[in-house]
């Protein structure tokens, strides 16, 4: 295991002012999607021209991980980037009202461990829009608590609060006085359920290396040391941009021997993640918004 700043070239903040973002809401209530959706085609590709770091990391992880030519890369990393603007279009539709259809692969597991009187983890990262789901997707029993970037715009924040209530969802904000870990402790021991990210590290977190695509990559641990400290089962879910108002998503259960020592625990989940996080990767590879270099050491 190791510690230290990874992930902190990443800010984990919605781009807009807020009153840009609160047009676009309103502006969604009468638009059809596929007009937005043009106009992010004629943006992105400036954004790919000053967004620097953003280009040469996801070009990098095309060409060196994944074995693309010079011109594929380039071209993935365009619809990448036209991606991850759909997802961000997508979240504000669904603030507006808008209707997306949903599959899911695995719900038995969730609806299982939904019946025991245990709560759960479910790990999610930065691949497709897990958000969305939460809008759309309800648990039918437990509680559900999300951990969430404190540093969102108040229109974002806003918005989320008020889809989430009505599905019997909270957040919790990441809070420098560490208090959040108290309300996720409390959620699991009432019988819950916890979201946490566990692709990105930020602050001094603890970390394990693991194997990723062919390197040694670091993952947090925060969630995958709550899971095996309170003995408690693991899930991710990963939902995926499937077509225009469509998404796919995948549920996995995250795999450990339980009665290994408690941090053995932990580097066997954070490996069984980072194996899930590949393979859902490979399968959708513009679907991973990853703009900094998540190998650097």
């Amino acid at each position: 295991m190791a510690s230290g700043l990874q992930h902190n070239e990443w800010s984990g903040k919605t781009g807009g002012l807020p009153w840009m973002q609160r047009s676009l809401i309103v502006m969604f209530r009468v638009l059809p999607l596929w007009l937005p959706y043009g106009v992010m085609a004629l943006v992105v590709p400036f954004y790919m021209i000053f967004n620097r770091k953003g280009f040469k990391a996801m070009y990098q992880f095309f060409r060196k991980h994944l074995g693309y030519s010079r011109w594929k890369s380039f071209c993935k990393v365009y619809a990448n980037h036209f991606r991850f603007g759909q997802i961000i279009l997508d979240r504000f539709g669904v603030y507006a009202g808008k209707k997306y259809t949903f599959v899911t692969d695995g719900q038995e597991l969730i609806d299982e461990l939904e019946r025991q009187p245990e709560g759960f983890v479910n790990l999610s990262s930065h691949v497709g829009n897990y958000e969305i789901a939460g809008y759309s997707l309800k648990p039918k029993s437990k509680r559900f608590n999300a951990l969430v970037y404190a540093g969102e715009t108040a229109t974002v924040m806003e918005n989320r609060q008020k889809m989430l209530s009505q599905n019997n969802m909270s957040m919790i904000p990441v809070k420098e006085d560490m208090s959040h870990l108290f309300l996720l402790n409390n959620a699991i021991d009432n019988g819950e359920i916890v979201s946490m990210p566990a692709d990105r590290i930020f602050g001094s977190q603890k970390a394990a290396e693991c194997r990723f695509f062919g390197e040694n990559a670091r993952f947090p641990l925060g969630a995958f040391a709550l899971a095996a400290q309170k003995n408690v089962s693991v899930l991710v879910v990963f939902v995926m941009k499937s077509g225009y108002k469509s998404y796919h998503a995948y549920v996995r259960e995250i795999q450990c021997d339980r009665e290994a020592k408690i941090r053995e625990q932990m580097s066997q989940m954070a490996q069984s993640f980072a194996d899930n996080l590949e393979e859902i990767v490979r399968k959708y590879p513009t679907q991973w918004f990853n703009y900094f270099d998540f190998w650097k050491q």
